[in-house]
């Protein structure tokens, strides 16, 4: 049984939960391993560094254990920060056994805009299970009785691959607008554990063996610089930001080595509901780079891009180069 008022943590290889219990309030806590993939999000964003980095294992070029997190329960305050934010949809948050997130219920962040939504009338058919076999994160169904796709939006990463893999019959919004660029001639020779660790194919091993982007299908988490073993190196400095009516000025990291690196991901700005916080600010000062001039990969042209549906599993086939 929880202490009142202090916080319980429990430790599994699956899970991590924090638990505290309050005279009105039971806080419950979980991160699910299995679906996180130690990106940089999550200790970007808590406020009080609690989200831990937990380095993966590379054997021989290969990860052969995967990145991960710690919680500092001492230092956690049960905000949700990381829920709202997190990428892999990996955390849960209850309080008094339902889905509750403080920073949403008191407006100090916002929701994220995003979506998947399948045209069931523009779908070929012939494409089901192709469509069905390519979803990462196995959220696509077929529905038999309303002859259609379903998708289970609480866990879907908005990887963007149903949308290639459809020809454009699912239409994915991305929370974040970004870049991710792979420079192959800085990486460490035959190292390949970012495309082990990417949760999309964005980073993956082509059918020569060798590294290759997929850059549409990157949702910006930032798990493959986290596992690269050419590290980022940081200097801080002050920045004053306004938005929403609020200012405020916060220490920011700036990489100072960014050539040197063999991936490099750039978040230039996330779609969200209107909010009107300091905690906000902060957090996306902390997560996202100043890049507000920067466009994204039009949706159009990536549709008509061969390597992203090469990319695929089944995609060159697809395409009748097998």
């Amino acid at each position: 049984m929880t202490k009142r008022g202090l916080t319980e943590k429990r430790t599994t290889d699956k899970e991590i939960a924090l638990e505290r219990t309050m005279v009105t309030r039971h806080y419950l806590m979980t991160w699910d391993l299995d679906r996180c993939v130690g990106c940089q999000i999550g200790p970007l964003v808590c406020p009080k560094e609690a989200v831990l980095h937990v380095d993966g294992e590379i054997v021989d070029g290969r990860l052969v254990k995967k990145s991960s997190i710690d919680i500092d329960a001492d230092k956690c305050v049960l905000c949700g920060m990381c829920e709202v934010m997190c990428p892999k949809n990996a955390i849960t948050l209850t309080i008094n056994g339902t889905r509750e997130n403080p920073v949403l219920t008191y407006e100090a962040f916002p929701d994220l805009i995003q979506s998947t939504v399948f045209d069931r009338e523009q779908f070929d058919w012939s494409r089901k299970d192709f469509v069905i076999d390519n979803c990462p994160t196995e959220v696509i169904s077929y529905d038999e009785p309303g002859d259609t796709l379903l998708v289970d939006d609480a866990h879907c990463i908005r990887c963007r691959q149903c949308e290639v893999a459809s020809d454009g019959a699912f239409q994915v919004s991305q929370p974040w607008e970004g870049s991710v660029e792979l420079r192959s001639e800085k990486c460490v020779e035959g190292c390949l554990a970012c495309a082990d660790i990417c949760p999309t194919r964005a980073l993956h091993v082509d059918e020569e063996g060798a590294l290759a982007l997929a850059d549409y299908y990157c949702i910006k988490c930032g798990a493959c610089m986290q596992v690269c073993p050419v590290k980022a190196e940081y200097a801080e400095y002050e920045v004053t930001i306004e938005s929403q009516g609020v200012t405020k000025t916060v220490t920011h990291q700036r990489v100072t080595n960014a050539e040197d690196l063999p991936v490099w991901v750039e978040r230039w700005r996330v779609q969200h509901t209107p909010v009107q916080s300091a905690a906000w600010i902060t957090a996306l000062t902390q997560m996202a780079d100043d890049k507000a001039g920067s466009v994204e990969i039009d949706r159009t042209r990536a549709l008509r891009r061969r390597d992203l549906l090469k990319a695929l599993v089944g995609g060159r086939a697809l395409l009748g180069e097998e």
